[in-house]
């Protein structure tokens, strides 16, 4: 069978046979009841548009895929399935904050281990999870998914992996031998910043069908018209990628010796520290790359020198963003940004940022 570039797989991926007359895409189908006799029957069961979608993510994942209404509705749906009252399940300490919020009101013990670790047998004895975020959420640090997954295997745990920041054709977990991949399609995936949704993909079938039965019993169902713009989306997906590592890359180059500048970090970069392990995993880099300002006042004064970056808490859109996390409370330094480069032509970019940053040096401090 021919193995098809990631530009072809995410244009036809999910796409039905074609029919003279009918459009490349079907649009979304707007049902609540439909009548009896076939597998539909109710739209928080099952509709078509979620089918399409879950064909062309799952595809691209290697798995089973069910899609939610958002990343979190994806991560916490996951959780409440496979865990139960006393489990241990290991997490990031440097992920995303919002599950570590979520685990603190279930009864089981989170383990705290950081994306570098150490990865060590007794990290993950006796845990029935554990949960990566490679690159982690905002830090950027990797840790090798196939080499964890043999260790928490080996003591009997499940292995899921966060991969909202590297994108279902920028890394397949599923391959590396991780048992689940979640992901906030909100992001990169969607990528025109005008839809909230989440995706999981599994290997093991009796769990894709019990995750698909907690989305139908807990109502958390995404809608048909959301389903179709992310679907619509994803056909660019290579494409955006592409333009944004471009981008990523240029202002990396730029920024690493600019006086106002510390610690640049983005896995792409051979400067970067977790570029060794991120190289051999991950197929393709991002856009989305951290660097810290003196403070957060220094941090206001760049953004509103800029013409071309927006202060928003998403990324992998259109339109390059900085997201100050401090402000969130990550634990991290007070001007820390997250950068997620858009679309932008590389040379106005870049002219942009570093202009920005050169009279956010030259105002006077409020």
């Amino acid at each position: 069978m021919t193995e098809w570039g990631d530009g072809t797989r995410c244009v036809h991926a999910g796409a039905a046979e074609p029919v003279a007359g009918q459009p490349f895409l079907a649009g979304p189908v707007l049902a609540a009841p439909f009548h009896l006799g076939a597998d539909d029957f109710y739209g928080r069961a099952g509709n078509p548009t979620w089918r399409a979608l879950e064909s062309a993510i799952g595809a691209l994942d290697g798995g089973l895929c069910t899609v939610f209404p958002s990343g979190m509705g994806a991560i916490t749906t996951l959780l409440r399935t496979v865990l139960s009252p006393g489990d241990v399940v290991v997490v990031p300490a440097d992920g995303y904050y919002l599950v570590r919020t979520f685990l603190a009101e279930l009864d089981v013990q989170a383990r705290e281990v950081p994306t570098v670790g150490p990865w060590t047998p007794e990290v993950v004895a006796g845990a029935r999870l554990v949960l990566l975020e490679t690159p982690s959420n905002p830090g950027l640090d990797v840790c090798d998914i196939k080499a964890i997954a043999e260790l928490a295997h080996a003591a009997g745990a499940l292995v899921a992996v966060d991969n909202t920041t590297a994108t279902p054709i920028g890394q397949r977990p599923l391959e590396l031998g991780a048992d689940i991949c979640v992901a906030s399609d909100t992001k990169a995936v969607a990528g025109h910043s005008d839809v909230l949704f989440g995706h999981i993909s599994v290997t093991d079938e009796a769990l894709g069908a019990e995750l698909q039965r907690q989305r139908s019993v807990s109502g958390a169902i995404p809608g048909p018209f959301e389903t179709w713009m992310v679907h619509r989306g994803l056909g660019t997906l290579d494409v955006r990628l592409a333009r944004q590592a471009e981008n990523a890359a240029a202002l990396v180059a730029k920024l690493r010796g600019h006086e106002a500048v510390a610690n640049v970090r983005w896995p792409g970069s051979p400067e970067d520290p977790s570029y060794a392990i991120a190289s051999r995993q991950m197929r393709r880099f991002g856009g989305v790359f951290t660097f810290e300002l003196a403070s957060a006042d220094l941090v206001a004064r760049f953004l509103a020198n800029s013409r071309l970056v927006a202060s928003a808490t998403s990324f992998g859109g259109l339109h390059s963003t900085a997201d100050r996390r401090a402000h969130w409370g990550d634990p991290v330094p007070e001007g820390l940004l997250r950068f997620s480069a858009g679309l932008e032509d590389s040379h106005d970019l870049v002219t942009d940022v570093v202009g920005a940053l050169d009279r956010a040096l030259e105002s006077p401090v409020q």
